[in-house]
């Protein structure tokens, strides 16, 4: 934050430089003004290059570089100072370049290190990866989970502070997927390695597990590719360009109606241009092929995308023939005939465009309740995977079918609204509904047989609720995608609005304040951090809630059940951050933390009573230190759950602190738990 500060002064500072060098030496009227100037730049260049000092002291690999940056920006910043003393325009000039170069390095050496920072916690997630990929117990996995959630949690801190800093729109799409990808899959990653661990023999749980670990490994690829994008070293990135980034048939269309426009603007095309417009024509007709090829594409709209990138191709070939005429006729040539060409190449153009649109609106449409269905069927496979194991095989194999269908339909109409997308955010994010539909969608399958031959297995049938709710959420996607591009491509004209009329909030006709709101997408981005911490920990409590095997886990049943309901709480508060879930308002939060406290007052009286069945020793005295903070914790979130609030902004701070408090209540808890199964490994139960 200081680097930031201490940057934005220094940039107010900037027109004051500009200001100083324009006036030159007619300064000299205003010459204590222009020194008080002059020191201010010297002192913010000052505070600037002490936060650049302080970087290279922390960072051996810069430290050369970043301290003679540092120095040349210092005494750039006092010859200024000097400049101003003499008002001497030319000096000033030369001292403002010298400055800007310096700052200018100083940032480039800054932002290296930001983006080392992010590509060593990157690196230190891929290996807590590769340590759960290869553990062959529980609590070896239990370890490895617990450190991978340490990683995860700086790793979207760090990614979080990128995508604010990233000034391309595509990129900060990018990373938004990328960071998607790996909150959601950690859930899955949990479920379907413990799936893994229970049934080691079983090819379906372990293709689910690799599957996730696979697409995890792949959004850190995505992150690394866009963070090491422009640094020095890194330009040519053809291999992994052609595997992030893919054109559209909106964005062809665009490019060759602007070729075309430039082509009438200079009178003719040149023969490198002449090239460009084959080239963009022959983008254009392999990117039309996702709709005249899709068997979803109505008979009309695959008719009309066909004749018109026909004519199209043909106005193409006449405005060559025009500019080949031109150009061998010089200045004697008519630009009518140009003139005629570029106008009918531009209007076939709007034509195809419409049709494309319309045929993606078309399919777009139909999304929803097909997304319905889609949920329903991975609803009747897991009742039918659970309730029937391999008896009715036949059955399952039906409905698995019915649900790839669906699944083939939906990534079509996704393909097609990417093509269409007026956006890059758009476009990235139907590329990766796209994806992960199709890396994820089979795999809802997959679990159903792993449960189908383990139908008794607790662990088989949660990764399949785990991968039902993931398949959800991808449907929800998708579904908003589609509403979101059928709104932008809406040509209706906007409804008429009433300003003579008063609306709700307005004029002092609503003075009560609204009890229960929605977090829009800024407020869900300001508290994603404590909610993906409030996640982890909630896979943590589950992972420990699973160690309790056998007599331990039947006589202390009550501390498991009221670990796992606090755990499901969790969860359910995280989605809230996500915009997701059962909890759809503010109000539902805050009465899910009163539920979250009154189940953890529960928690507290039943390990308590369990306490005086623990032997003395250190492990019963941490125990009791773990759970005399509860009541506290308590006490401390049904304070902050009852304070009132008005307004929007009062409501969100409470938003967060709410989270904040469950998240310290939920971290004292799992220790809780922890130090409850060491304990019980320590209580001598009689023997009848």
């Amino acid at each position: 934050m200081d680097a930031l500060s201490d940057d934005d002064e220094f940039a107010r500072r900037e027109p004051q430089i500009s200001s100083l060098v324009a006036t030159r030496g007619e300064a000299a009227a205003g010459g204590a003004a222009v020194q008080r100037v002059g020191a201010a730049v010297c002192c913010a260049v000052e505070r600037f290059v002490a936060v650049g000092e302080t970087i290279a002291d922390d960072n051996p690999d810069v430290r050369h570089s970043m301290v003679l940056a540092c120095k040349e920006a210092r005494a750039a910043g006092r010859a200024i100072e000097r400049v101003c003393t003499g008002a001497d325009g030319a000096g000033m000039v030369s001292a403002a370049r010298a400055l800007l170069a310096a700052v200018t390095r100083v940032l480039l050496l800054a932002d290296m290190v930001v983006v080392r920072q992010l590509l060593l916690a990157k690196d230190k997630v891929a290996r807590s990866l590769d340590r759960l990929e290869s553990v062959s117990n529980f609590a070896e996995f239990v370890r490895a989970f617990t450190e991978f959630g340490g990683g995860m949690v700086e790793l979207a801190r760090l990614t979080a502070e990128r995508r604010a800093d990233l000034r391309d729109e595509r990129r900060r799409a990018q990373v938004a997927a990328a960071r998607n990808v790996l909150e959601r899959s950690t859930l899955m990653l949990l479920t379907s390695s413990k799936t893994c661990l229970r049934h080691p023999g079983s090819a379906s749980a372990r293709e689910n597990r690799d599957t996730v670990f696979c697409q995890m490994r792949r959004a850190m690829d995505l992150i690394h590719y866009v963070v090491r994008d422009g640094l020095p070293g890194h330009e040519e990135h053809a291999q992994e360009a052609a595997q992030w980034e893919a054109g559209t048939a909106l964005g062809a269309l665009r490019g060759l109606s602007a070729q075309v426009r430039a082509s009438r603007a200079r009178g003719g095309a040149d023969a490198a241009r002449r090239r460009a417009l084959a080239a963009t024509l022959r983008a254009l007709v392999e990117r039309t092929h996702d709709f005249t090829d899709s068997a979803y594409t109505s008979h009309e709209h695959r008719q009309r995308i066909l004749a018109l990138a026909e004519r199209i191709a043909y106005e193409l070939e006449r405005l060559v023939a025009v500019a080949v005429s031109l150009e061998e006729q010089g200045s004697m040539g008519s630009g009518a005939a140009l003139e005629s060409a570029c106008t009918g190449a531009t209007g076939a153009a709007s034509e195809l465009e419409r049709a494309l649109v319309a045929a993606a609106r078309d399919q777009a449409r139909d999304l929803t309740p097909l997304a319905d269905d889609a949920k329903k069927l991975a609803s009747d496979l897991a009742h039918i995977a659970s309730s029937c194991g391999e008896r009715e095989s036949e059955r399952l194999h039906n409905i698995a079918s019915q649900l790839h269908e669906q699944l083939d339909h939906i990534i079509e109409v996704c393909k097609l609204l990417r093509h269409i997308a007026m956006s890059e955010t758009l476009q990235v994010s139907a590329k990766f509904a796209e994806i992960n539909l199709r890396i994820y969608g089979p795999q809802v399958v997959t679990a159903a047989r792993t449960l189908a031959a383990h139908p008794g297995s607790a662990a088989a049938r949660e990764n399949l609720d785990v991968f039902v709710d993931m398949w959800a959420w991808l449907l929800a996607d998708a579904a908003r995608l589609a509403r979101e591009l059928l709104d932008r491509t809406d040509e209706r004209p906007d409804k008429q609005q009433y300003s003579s009329l008063p609306r709700p909030g307005k004029h002092g006709t609503t003075s009560k304040p609204l009890k229960a709101v929605r977090l829009d997408s800024d407020e869900q981005a300001k508290i994603a951090k404590s909610g993906l911490e409030m996640k982890m920990m909630s896979s943590e409590m589950d992972a420990e809630t699973d160690r309790w095997q056998g007599a331990a886990a039947d006589e202390n049943n009550d501390i498991v059940k009221r670990a796992k309901n606090m755990s499901s709480m969790a969860f359910a508060m995280y989605q809230f951050t996500k915009g997701e879930g059962r909890l759809n308002t503010t109000q539902d939060l805050f009465t899910q933390a009163e539920y979250f406290a009154e189940e953890a007052n529960r928690l507290y009286k039943i390990v308590r009573q369990f306490s005086y069945q623990v032997p003395a020793g250190s492990t019963k005295k941490e125990l009791l230190e773990h759970l005399d903070k509860v009541p506290t914790y308590v006490q401390q979130l049904q304070f902050t759950v009852k304070e009132p609030t008005v307004g929007r902004a009062a409501t969100f701070s409470k938003v967060d602190n709410v989270i904040q408090e469950t998240k310290h209540l939920m971290n004292v808890i799992s220790k809780v738990v922890t130090t409850c199964f060491d304990c019980a490994n320590k209580v001598i139960t009689p023997v009848f």
